[in-house]
């Protein structure tokens, strides 16, 4: 099987969005993939994290994709921090990769704005560190949204002038795997902007330990429009609010947008919004359930944690030192 890898940073409660553009994805790509799952919290402290705050979120974050169902077992699931190889590498690819490589890296300038002087060097450079989370292992797949492909074609970039370079076919190209449509989820209070779990409003998501009570407040709270919901999907043209939460549903319940419509079209949103909430409240109650179990068992979630990055340095260790090797370092 073809060697995955994906990574999470572990801020922020996990929300329905991460749910099903990410981990939900993950947990399918489990059948037919030697994977390897990191909670990234190197990439994490590119901003300031409460220190406190991040440990207990990297449990939580671990809870809650065991829930989901990881099977931790099976594949790898472990914090970044805990493999140094990261580290190692990520700092030759910094040498590796071109100043005009990370200028175009559109993220960064949508993350750091006009204060972009202010932001950290971490931030601008952690594409190299991404790189090198996958090469580590060799990944030859990553699942990938569309605002990360950009990052993937780099890692490639910097793979073959690490090959070149050295004169040794070492690291191997890196495919996307993007997730199926429906997956961007937005905000439940405006349309156009994608729910986050950093967005100050906790009613903007559902988080993935909502209870059954809080999802239907969520939901009943949900911004909307004056109008029905419309019987084909043009009709949902400029209503991103009634767009997005028919493409929940639709996401949720396995069907079209087209047979959602075909249901609720010329009803109001109350209706839709009862549908909606007993959909969700089946998906995310028994997840944040289970993770409400794990997380008052801390002692076990580390284990989980130091027993996969026990795994994880297992092969990254021999790949990154064999390329400290190749440029000349002593050992």
């Amino acid at each position: 099987m073809q060697r995955l890898f994906s990574g999470i940073q572990p801020t922020g409660i996990p929300q329905l969005g991460n749910y099903l553009g990410a981990i939900r994805n993950w947990v399918a790509l489990q059948r037919d993939h030697d994977c390897i799952f990191c909670l990234v919290d190197m990439h994490a402290i590119t901003t300031w994290q409460e220190p406190a705050t991040l440990r207990q979120q990297t449990l939580a974050q671990t809870a809650v994709l065991l829930a989901s169902g990881i099977d931790a077992e099976r594949h790898i699931l472990f914090n970044q921090s805990a493999v140094s190889a990261h580290a190692r590498l990520g700092w030759i690819f910094n040498c590796v990769a071109r100043i005009g490589w990370l200028n175009r890296m559109t993220q960064f300038k949508d993350k750091a704005g006009k204060d972009r002087e202010k932001h950290s060097a971490g931030l601008y450079v952690y594409p190299d560190l991404m790189a090198a989370d996958i090469m580590a292992y060799k990944a030859t797949v990553v699942p990938v949204g569309d605002d990360q492909k950009q990052h993937l074609e780099l890692t490639n970039d910097i793979a073959q002038k690490f090959n070149h370079d050295y004169g040794i076919a070492f690291f191997p190209q890196v495919q996307p795997l993007i997730p199926p449509q429906g997956a961007r989820i937005m905000s439940l209070r405006d349309g156009s902007k994608k729910m986050s779990k950093s967005d100050p409003s906790a009613q903007s998501r559902i988080e993935m330990t909502d209870d059954a009570d809080t999802i239907a407040n969520k939901i009943k709270r949900a911004k909307t429009d004056s109008e029905p919901l419309p019987s084909e999907e043009a009709g949902l043209e400029n209503r991103p609010e009634a767009r997005n939460l028919v493409t929940i549903y639709a996401t949720l319940s396995g069907k079209s947008v087209a047979d959602v419509l075909a249901e609720f079209g010329g009803q109001g949103f109350g209706p839709f919004k009862e549908a909606l909430t007993e959909v969700l409240v089946g998906a995310v109650a028994p997840i944040a359930a289970e993770t409400g179990r794990l997380l008052r068992e801390p002692g076990f979630l580390c284990d989980t944690l130091r027993a996969g990055a026990n795994r994880a340095r297992a092969i990254a260790e021999p790949i990154v030192s064999e390329a400290e090797s190749l440029i000349g370092f002593l050992k």
